[in-house]
């Protein structure tokens, strides 16, 4: 092996580091043994760069290949999907670790670390994920221009400073093509196999499947408001309409059990003063958003139910930004079909024979549909119930009877689980609703943090002339859940937060944490709904904004002359910085000495010391030769001008 093509120990060096820099974000996602071949390769061959270990030959590097591809798919049971690919590629890098040698193999692996460094977005896209990225990526130029540098020198901050200036000048070209250039999309649309996104709210509802919610304090999704917020009262994110019950539990009806005239619902008339706000969906592997009802959404691929929710075609798995108008006093469906209210009023007979005796009797004493809504409120509001995150389990099909003349104690679910069922038992239409309530409002940007703690269920009840109207008997129970948040109403229970130890929500209690907590979570929103969420019809939009109508043409002409406005100042600013360092008179001498070698024949290597270059042409100029005489003289003139201080 030519010594020049060996890659040079500092190349080495800062290669590894890349490799582990860029592998790391990537630990929650892929199996420990791939972390562990990682250390294993870059630690065989640091000691093959010390001679303490050889090169694997051609067949044990062919057997590990094969091994690790076999460990993936015992890990993943696939080669399909984002993960089990994204695994195989590291399982690439970190062998190539072990068989880097020449310095091909160190730009292979600088390409390799910048491939990857782009699947790091196909996960998270959020700014501290964002800024690591651009770290790794100033580590893989700096690796590259170590390639490309006099392979003797030793380790020095040269090349990271010189690297973090590369970056610095390709950031405008890079706002340039971030605003101008056509969007399409990103690698990162490509759905994932597993689901990376906690799924929150599930699409059926039994006694203890929200409470397990409220001891997180992940976010669910954050509101930009583009005026007043609403009350906390009034913050009712809607998200599931559960109308159809089946073996205990409650579920949403599916497009296919719906008659083909019940598939389209009657937009309601809007009145009153609208909501606008922006949603940003944490991802969910779920097809339903969240709005406060009555909710349109402009924005594409959103889709309005018959039961007037918000849903996408495909599952929602990475953050989703849509935009939201919501009519809070509209009314919705005042007219009810009788497919609708048979589904409304359905619920199963003698399952719960203590609850239809008593609401059976309570029908009798309220004939109104509003009065009897109220006089079971009224009972939820005088008899000893507790709402709590702990409450016993009820595993029996009488779930409704254990619950309301036993147990009393439960969280949302429980509480709306009976009320349903309660009004259903006596012929009025009813179902529950699922979604959250409330939020954290972050006065610095006008934005509402909707955590999963925040989950809720409640009911909806249909009245003649009204149609559809919230009530929610939690807020009977304790109206401290409805008007200050889950934490007031809970006052510090044990299981709150249970399973976010670490979280910063924690110690908002802290007056400088709780400074900077909220300080960062406005400059999240900023940007994942202005960058993350900047796609082609939001480009289009702005584009409209600053120059007007956009033509093919005119539009070709702006990105092309924005490059010439970025690149033209940046090469005569190069040029200038690189200006040539003018020869002194005894090295001018030595190179046209040289000059004259080459003439006869005697090349001298680049970068060869002139000392070492006298020697070789003293053994091919015969004796006396006057071009070895004057060679001579001038490499006794350099060397006597180095000597001088």
């Amino acid at each position: 092996m030519i010594s020049g093509e060996q890659l040079p120990r500092r190349s080495l060096l800062w290669l590894i580091a890349c490799q582990i820099a860029v592998m790391l974000p990537h630990l929650e996602r892929v199996p420990l043994w791939v972390v562990m071949i990682y250390l294993a390769t870059a630690l065989w061959r640091l000691q093959m760069f010390r001679q303490r270990a050889e090169m694997p030959n051609k067949w044990l590097r062919l057997l590990l290949g094969i091994a690790g591809a076999t460990l993936l798919f015992i890990s993943y049971g696939t080669f399909v999907g984002l993960e089990p690919m994204v695994a195989l590629l590291l399982v690439a890098a970190a062998l190539k670790i072990l068989e880097s040698i020449r310095e091909r193999d160190g730009y292979l692996l600088v390409f390799l670390g910048f491939f990857i460094c782009v699947t790091h977005f196909i996960f998270i896209q959020t700014l501290p994920a964002t800024l690591y990225t651009v770290c790794c990526t100033g580590l893989l130029v700096t690796a590259l221009i170590t390639l490309n540098q006099n392979p003797s020198g030793g380790i020095s901050n040269r090349e990271p400073a010189l690297a973090i200036k590369m970056l610095t000048l390709a950031v405008p070209m890079m706002v340039v093509l971030f605003f101008l250039f056509p969007r399409i999309g990103p690698i990162w649309s490509v759905p994932s196999s597993s689901g990376q996104g906690k799924t929150g709210m599930s699409d059926f509802l039994r006694p203890g499947a929200v409470t397990k919610l409220g001891r997180s304090a992940d976010v669910a999704f954050r509101a930009g408001f583009s005026d007043v917020i609403p009350a906390n009262s009034a913050l009712y994110w809607r998200g599931l309409v559960l109308s159809k019950f089946d073996e205990g539990a409650w579920r949403t009806l599916q497009w296919r059990e719906l008659p083909v005239s019940e598939r389209q619902g009657v937009p309601p008339e809007v009145f009153g003063d609208p909501l606008q706000y922006r949603v940003l969906l944490e991802p969910t592997q779920q097809r339903w958003l969240y709005g406060i009802a009555y909710a349109k959404s402009p924005t594409a691929g959103v889709y309005e139910a018959s039961d007037y929710r918000l849903g996408v075609v495909n599952p929602v798995e990475f953050q989703f930004g849509y935009d939201v108008t919501s009519w809070p006093a509209s009314v919705l469906q005042p007219n009810l079909s009788d497919w609708r209210r048979r589904v409304e009023t359905e619920f199963p007979k003698g399952i719960n024979p203590l609850t239809e005796v008593w609401v059976r009797d309570l029908r009798r004493q309220y004939s109104n549909d509003r009065d009897f809504v109220g006089a079971l409120l009224n009972y939820f509001r005088t008899q000893p119930f507790f709402y709590t995150l702990e409450p016993p389990e009820i595993l029996s099909s009488d779930f409704v009877d254990q619950f309301i003349f036993n147990s009393r104690r439960g969280f949302c679910e429980h509480f709306a689980y009976s009320f349903v069922a309660m009004l259903r038992m006596v012929g009025i239409p009813a179902r529950i609703v699922a979604g959250y309530q409330g939020g954290e409002v972050n006065p610095l940007n006008n934005t509402v943090v909707v955590r999963q703690f925040d989950a809720h269920a409640w009911a909806e009840v249909w009245m003649d002339g009204e149609g559809w109207i919230r009530v929610d008997p939690t807020a009977a129970v304790s109206p401290s859940r409805i008007e200050f948040g889950l934490e007031a109403a809970l006052e510090g229970a044990s299981g709150f937060l249970s399973d976010s130890i670490i979280s910063a929500y924690r110690f908002r209690g802290i007056r400088v944490l709780n400074w900077m907590r909220l300080r960062y979570d406005a400059l999240a929103f900023g940007w994942q709904s202005f960058i993350v969420s900047f796609d082609s019809a939001r480009q289009i939009e702005l584009l409209r904004g600053w120059f007007g109508e956009i033509k093919v043409s005119w539009f070709v002409t702006l990105l092309l002359g924005s490059w010439a406005a970025i690149l033209l100042p940046l090469m005569l600013w190069l040029s200038r910085e690189r200006s040539v360092q003018r020869l002194l008179p005894e090295e001018r001498r030595f190179v046209d000495l040289c000059s004259r070698l080459e003439q006869r024949g005697l090349h001298r290597p680049f970068g060869e010391a002139p000392l070492r270059t006298l020697r070789r042409v003293r053994e091919h100029l015969p004796e006396g030769d006057p071009l070895y005489g004057a060679l001579e003289d001038a490499v006794a003139n350099l060397y006597a001008k180095a000597s001088k201080p």
